[in-house]
C-alpha cells in the first residue's frame, strides 16, 4: 500500500478516541465538585481532592483534553479530506498526539498535588507550558504544511476558522506563560499587577473566543453540510463571519476586570467590543442553521444532526447572553455570582459538547468502515438526556446567580447589609443540588456515548481511505 495515496486515518482515530476518554473524565470530575458544593464533607478532608484542588482539573480537563482533542481529530481529518492530501507529515502528527496526552496527563497529576501558575484556564507549571508550546508548533507545521501542498486551489472556510484558531492559541499560551522559573514545579509570572491581570485575562476571554469557538466552528462548517446534505447556506456570509469575529474577539478581555484596578478606559474598550461581537457571532449562527433549508425533516430521524444543530442554539444564547454581561450595569450584578457558572456551561455544554458529540458520532463510523455507529437509539438517548441536563444546569446557576447578587447588593434604611454573605450560601443550596442533577444526566450520556463508541470500534476494521485521484468539485 502505498501510503502517499492514503489519508492518515490513524492520528485522526487516536484523537477521536482520546475525546470520548478524556470527556468521560473531564465530566465526572466536574460532577463530583458539583456535588462537593452541595455536599462539602465529600472532599473527606484530603487536600487533592478539594474543590480548590479539582476544579483547574475539571476545566483543563474538558477544555483542553476533551475538546482540544476533538480539535485536533477533526482538524486532521478536515484538512486532508477538503485538500484532497495526506497530512504533511506522519511522524509530526503522531508527535501532536503522544504530546498532547502526555501534557493531560502531567495536569492530572500536577493540578491535584497542588502545582498551580494560579492564572485561568493556564494553571499549568512551565515544564509543561513548554511541552504544550513544542505540540502547538508541530501541530501548527502539520495543519498549514497540509494546505500548502493541497491539491484543491481553494482553501475550504473551515481551514480558515481551524488556521486562525491554531495561530491565535500560539500567540496567546506563549505570551500568557511567560513566566521566570524558581524550581521545577513553581515559577513567578513575567508580568506584575494589573498589566499580569490584563494579559492573563486577554489569555483568559481568548481561550474561549479561539480555542472554543474559532476552532469549532471549523467543526460547524464542515460537518452540519455534511450530516444534512446540504451547501453551507451562505460562503460569503462565512468569509465574513471570519474576519468579524477574528478582529473582533481580541479585544474583549477586558470585560472580565470591570470594577478593578484596571483603567476604566480599558474596561470600556472591552465592553464595546464585546458588544460589537453579537454581529458575527449570530451571523454565523443563521449561517449555519440556514443550512438546513430544504433538510429540516432529517431531525425527526437524525439524532447526529441534532447535536449538531442545536449546538447553534447554543451558540446564539451564549453569544448574546455573553456580550450583555459585559455591560457594566448588568455585570454589577452578575460578576462574582453563578450566573457565569451558568453562561460558560451553557456554552461549553451546549455548544462546545454538542457540536464535539455530533462530529465525533459523524466520524467514529468512517474510521472503522461501518455505514453508521452501533445503536442510533443510544445516540438518541444521549441527546435528551444531554438537553435535559443542560437545561438543569443552566436554569438553576441563572437564578441562583441573579438571587445571590441582588442578596449582596440588597442594603437597609440605615445602610447596613440586608442579608450576611452565609445566607446567600443557604439560599443557594438547591439550586446547587439541581446543578449536580444536570451535570450528572449530561455525565451519564457520556458514557453512553463511550459504550456505543467501543461497540461501534469493537468489530470495526482498518480503513485505508484512498485519495482521489481526480479532484472533484467538491471535496
Amino acid at each position: 500500500m502505498d501510503r502517499a495515496l492514503h489519508y492518515n486515518y490513524k492520528v485522526v482515530k487516536q484523537f477521536t478516541i482520546a475525546t470520548v476518554v478524556w470527556g468521560v473524565v473531564g465530566m465526572l470530575v466536574g460532577v463530583f465538585i458539583a456535588a462537593q458544593l452541595a455536599w462539602p464533607a465529600l472532599n473527606f478532608d484530603i487536600a487533592w481532592l478539594s474543590y480548590g484542588r479539582l476544579r483547574p482539573l475539571h476545566t483543563n480537563a474538558v477544555i483542553f483534553a476533551f475538546g482540544g482533542s476533538a480539535l485536533f481529530a477533526t482538524s486532521y481529518y478536515v484538512v486532508q479530506r477538503t485538500s484532497q492530501v495526506r497530512l504533511f507529515s506522519d511522524a509530526l502528527a503522531a508527535f501532536t498526539f503522544w504530546g498532547w496526552q502526555i501534557v493531560i496527563v502531567a495536569a492530572a497529576i500536577t493540578l491535584p498535588l497542588g502545582y498551580t501558575s494560579g492564572k485561568e484556564y493556564a494553571e499549568l507549571e512551565w515544564p509543561i507550558d513548554i511541552l504544550i508550546a513544542l505540540v502547538w508548533i508541530s501541530y501548527a507545521i502539520v495543519f498549514f504544511g497540509t494546505l500548502v501542498k493541497r491539491k484543491v486551489p481553494h482553501i475550504y472556510v473551515a481551514n480558515w476558522f481551524y488556521g486562525g484558531f491554531i495561530l491565535a492559541v500560539a500567540l496567546l499560551h506563549i505570551v500568557n506563560s511567560a513566566a521566570m522559573p524558581a524550581t521545577l514545579g513553581k515559577s513567578y509570572s513575567a508580568y506584575t499587577g494589573v498589566q499580569d491581570a490584563m494579559i492573563q485575562w486577554w489569555y483568559g476571554h481568548n481561550a474561549v473566543g479561539f480555542f472554543l469557538t474559532a476552532g469549532f466552528l471549523g467543526m460547524m462548517y464542515y460537518f452540519i453540510p455534511k450530516q444534512a446534505e446540504r451547501p453551507v447556506y451562505s460562503y460569503r456570509l462565512s468569509i465574513v463571519h471570519f474576519w468579524a469575529l477574528i478582529f473582533t474577539y481580541m479585544w474583549a478581555g477586558p470585560h472580565h476586570l470591570h470594577y478593578t484596578a484596571l483603567p476604566d478606559w480599558t474596561q470600556s474598550v472591552g465592553m464595546v467590543f464585546s458588544l460589537i461581537l453579537l454581529a458575527p457571532s449570530w451571523g454565523g449562527m443563521i449561517n449555519g442553521i440556514m443550512t438546513l433549508s430544504g433538510a429540516w425533516h432529517k431531525l425527526r430521524t437524525d439524532p447526529i444532526l441534532k447535536f449538531l444543530v442545536v449546538s447553534l442554539s447554543f451558540y446564539g444564547m451564549s453569544t448574546f447572553e455573553g456580550p450583555m454581561m459585559s455591560i457594566k450595569t448588568v455585570n454589577a450584578l452578575s460578576h462574582y455570582t453563578d450566573w457565569t457558572v451558568g453562561h460558560v456551561h451553557a456554552g461549553a455544554l451546549g455548544w462546545v459538547g454538542f457540536i464535539t458529540m455530533g462530529s465525533i458520532y459523524y466520524l467514529i463510523p468512517r474510521l472503522v468502515g461501518k455505514k453508521e455507529m452501533w445503536s442510533t437509539r443510544m445516540i438518541e438517548v444521549h441527546f435528551w438526556m444531554a438537553t435535559i441536563g443542560i437545561v438543569l444546569y443552566i436554569a438553576a446557576m441563572w437564578i441562583a446567580g441573579v438571587m445571590q447578587g441582588l442578596m449582596w447588593r440588597a442594603v437597609n434604611s440605615d445602610g447596613t447589609l440586608t442579608y450576611t454573605f452565609v445566607e446567600s450560601v443557604k439560599a443557594t443550596y438547591p439550586y446547587y443540588v439541581i446543578r449536580f442533577t444536570g451535570g450528572l444526566l449530561y455525565l451519564t450520556g457520556m458514557i453512553m456515548m463511550g459504550y456505543n463508541t467501543l461497540m461501534t470500534m469493537r468489530d470495526g476494521e482498518k480503513v485505508e481511505a484512498r485519495i482521489p485521484a481526480i479532484v472533484p468539485a467538491h471535496a
